[in-house]
């Protein structure tokens, strides 16, 4: 059997492990196995690449040793809450590195195909590289941005934003047009010089496509940027005609985009106005101003009263991941199983800051699965619960979602715990969530706001118990 014919089965190999491990990634019980799997295959992918002859090993070495410390020493410097911003970056690492990938594969052939020897289907899978790489990397250093609020969570919104945006896409299909068309031209610079161009293009869409979407909707950015990195990284198998590279890319760019479906599903709105309605803009938020006096509880009233319940759910949001408290949350939760209590967890499908990210914490915390409950299953029998413990969580515990159509939440599902018996509310203050909107809920007569630190509450909670 030929080299080439033993590369081709290795790719065929990856890819299946690729797939198996995607697929066990589906359940919390088969997902570690899952991310081992999905390693193998890329292992395999990059032994086989490597037997391809006349590639430069030195350099292949020194990047992949700039690459593992770079990636080692972030994985273990940064902390949990940090994680949506972290996975932001690396689509954005993906993206430009598909780009550098089609551009590089360009200078490579300019002079073959200045000769007229042209493959069209290379030099168009080089712009979308390029194209969706370069949108990918700026869109996700903004997202990175909005996350670490090192640049502000509010949409940014400008007249004729839509006119600015409609008229760099034009750009950036014009310069392809002129790109391919004169790809074959012995006058290099009529093909390069919009192909520069286009890049410029699509570096600022990317800018201009992230920054009018407000914080709240950052689980459907993330998850639309993993779907383009995948895009990119197919685009660049193709430049390359690496299968595993293709295939890999294509399961991403799929995944993502079916995950960015169930998070726009999951607010009941559509991804066009996720993208485009600025939404938690001082002129989208609406809703009413809500007049009322919260009502403060110390955690030795709040144990008095969970001690009495039969019944108790945990709402953890973005708070529970800043305060770093699942653990405690985990161990009052057991503490209330031991008094008699029957535990569940609601997590909302876009509570945190990306996709997955209480059900992360919660795993960490090693909150067994079975506990974790669907928002349909939980607001039918809401009216039964003795205790709706609320952990940072704001926006999709907002009653204005089902009460006030004014407000930009309107008819997105959310958690009722205002219909539970009692709320206790653990959170700081009385501020707003990251989509900028206020929460009638903490002035409910049912709700209790348990004000401080997520992890020192729910420990002092703990301590209650045990003595």
């Amino acid at each position: 059997m030929t080299q080439a014919a033993l590369v081709q089965l290795a790719y065929i190999a990856a890819s299946i492990l690729f797939i198996l491990g995607l697929k066990m990634l589906s359940s919390p019980n088969t997902a570690r196995r899952g991310n081992r799997v999905s390693a193998l295959g890329m292992l395999i992918a990059v032994i086989a690449t490597l037997m391809i002859q006349g590639l430069e090993f030195q350099w292949i070495i020194l990047g992949v040793l700039i690459g593992a410390s770079i990636g080692m020493t972030a994985a273990l410097r940064v902390p949990m809450t940090s994680m949506p911003e972290f996975v932001a970056l690396f689509n954005g690492f993906g993206g430009i590195a598909s780009l550098l990938v089609g551009w590089a594969e360009y200078q490579r052939n300019i002079e073959v195909w200045g000769g007229g020897d042209v493959s069209y289907m290379t030099v168009i899978a080089i712009y979308l590289a390029m194209l969706i790489g370069g949108v990918t990397f700026t869109g996700s250093l903004i997202a990175y941005g909005k996350l670490s609020e090192t640049i502000s969570g509010k949409p940014v919104l400008f007249t004729g934003q839509q006119v600015v945006n409609g008229l760099i896409a034009a750009g950036v299909v014009i310069c392809g047009i002129l790109y391919v068309i004169n790809v074959d031209s012995p006058q290099i610079p009529l093909a390069y010089t919009p192909f520069l161009i286009a890049i410029a293009l699509a570096f600022t869409l990317g800018v201009l496509a992230t920054i009018p979407i407000g914080g709240g909707d950052m689980p459907v950015v993330i998850s639309l940027l993993n779907s383009y990195s995948g895009l990119a990284a197919c685009a660049a198998g193709f430049v390359i005609q690496n299968t595993v590279l293709i295939v890999s890319g294509s399961l991403v760019g799929a995944s993502g985009m079916i995950l960015t479906i169930i998070m726009c599903k999951a607010m009941n709105r559509s991804l066009v106005n996720v993208l485009f309605s600025g939404f938690g803009s001082a002129s989208t938020a609406g809703g009413v101003a809500r007049q009322g006096e919260a009502k403060p509880i110390s955690p030795e009233d709040t144990f008095l009263i969970l001690e009495n319940a039969r019944s108790v759910i945990f709402v953890p949001g973005y708070g529970m991941a800043v305060a770093q408290a699942q653990h405690a949350v985990r161990e009052l939760a057991e503490l209330l199983e031991e008094n008699g209590a029957e535990v569940q967890f609601v997590v909302h499908p876009v509570a945190g800051r990306m996709p997955g990210h209480m059900n992360v914490l919660l795993a960490e915390a090693n909150v067994p699965y079975e506990k974790l409950v669907e928002i349909e299953d939980v607001n039918p029998m809401i009216e039964t619960v003795d205790v709706a413990i609320v952990i940072g969580a704001n926006d999709v515990v907002n009653p204005d979602a089902r009460e006030d159509p004014s407000s930009s939440i309107y008819g997105m599902p959310i958690i009722n715990v205002d219909l539970a018996r009692t709320c206790i509310v653990c959170k700081r203050s009385l501020a707003s969530g990251f989509a900028g909107i206020e929460n009638p809920l903490f002035f409910k007569e049912n709700t209790r706001m348990l004000f401080g630190d997520a992890k020192a509450s729910m420990q002092a909670l703990v301590s209650e118990f045990k003595e």
